[in-house]
């Protein structure tokens, strides 16, 4: 057998067991130590549980169609996208956040978030709710790999850190929450230079991991966060509908992100790096929600929909939707798990045509 074929064997076996199951997403199981994740709200599985801010949902009703009906610090009704992902490389089916002392280091050996919502790339960004920086994420994971270290020896240790997947999605609120309702960075910076300098902040810390041994990673691009309920409320030149310049800046960053994950991959040896592209699927789920099962593509699950998010969601149960499968958002921010579901779908689909 061939060097380079016995390289794409693990990947080929993967996609067969794709194509079996009818184009459904099943990995098989052992192909993937861990899932190591990075990030914002969109990611956090309840860092921010544990830390002195505003920024969480470890309160009904977030998480009322989790697997016990209780909130764990996921902002939605249930699971992540990353969760999703885990179970489907065969891993358990949620990814424990790293702040959560009861959670050992053998729990922490799958999978771990190290995701604070409401951060961003910007240390700027993380201030504004007090949340934890991207710096910061970064300093626990080289605190985790010590531990690993400790506990399965360096070899093992070694085994997880490089085989593992590592899932960034952060850089929305660096846009919606900061340089968009702040002055000091528009003040700084035209919105070029201030992507110019979120992907600057964004190299490096993949060459931070990929120093430390992290070799397959998945950057996924934003969204058209111009079409969340909170910026569609939010829209004074169109009230109501997709902010379309907030979209078009969505657009050029991801175009720049892409091309920041193909330099990299030419200059650091070994690297494995994906863009995700989840904003082609969320802007047709928004424009044809009913093509997907969804009924509501403007208004979140909870409250008026429009405005409530984290305490304000806690505040409007009265009117809380009675099916969140039918809505693509939960709250005036964050996706339903079902939309969270098809997210992980495309990140999975993605990942998998790279790496054959």
């Amino acid at each position: 057998m061939s060097s380079s074929l016995q390289r794409y064997l693990p990947w080929l076996m993967i996609f067969f067991c794709f194509l079996l199951h009818g184009g459904r997403v099943v990995v098989a199981a052992g192909k993937v130590p861990a899932i190591i994740v990075f990030g914002d709200s969109s990611v956090d599985t309840g860092n921010n549980n544990f830390i002195p801010t505003i920024a969480r949902s470890n309160f009904w009703p977030y998480g009322r169609d989790y697997a016990n009906g209780l909130p764990t610090g996921r902002f939605s009704n249930g699971r992540l996208a990353t969760d999703f992902i885990s179970e489907a490389f065969g891993l358990p089916p949620s990814i424990p956040a790293y702040l959560d002392a009861n959670c050992t280091i053998d729990q922490l050996a799958t999978g771990v978030s190290f995701a604070s919502a409401a951060t961003g790339l910007d240390n700027a960004t993380a201030g504004v709710l007090s949340v934890i920086t991207l710096g910061q994420q970064l300093a626990y994971f080289k605190e985790y790999t010590d531990r690993l270290k400790a506990a399965k020896g360096e070899a093992a240790a070694k085994e997880i850190i490089g085989e593992a997947l590592y899932i960034w999605s952060i850089g929305t609120n660096d846009f919606i929450e900061n340089y968009y309702n702040l002055p000091e960075r528009r003040m700084q910076y035209t919105v070029g230079e201030y992507e110019a300098y979120l992907l600057g902040l964004a190299e490096a810390a993949i060459r931070r991991v990929h120093a430390l041994g992290g070799r397959k990673m998945d950057f996924t691009g934003l969204t058209p966060m111009g079409c969340l309920p909170a910026e569609r409320i939010g829209n004074r030149d169109d009230p109501g509908e997709c902010n379309e310049q907030y979209n078009a800046v969505a657009r050029t960053f991801n175009t720049k992100l892409q091309e920041l994950v193909a330099k990299l991959n030419n200059q650091l040896p070994g690297l494995q790096l994906v863009f995700a592209d989840t904003y082609q699927l969320l802007a047709a789920v928004v424009n044809r929600p009913a093509d997907f099962g969804f009924d509501n593509a403007v208004q979140g699950c909870c409250g008026t929909g429009l405005f409530e998010a984290g305490y304000f969601c806690s505040f409007s149960t009265s009117m809380l939707c009675g099916n969140a499968n039918k809505y693509v958002f939960f709250d005036a921010i964050h996706p339903t798990e079902k939309m969270y579901k098809l997210l992980a779908d495309n990140v999975i689909n993605t990942t998998l045509h790279v790496f054959m």
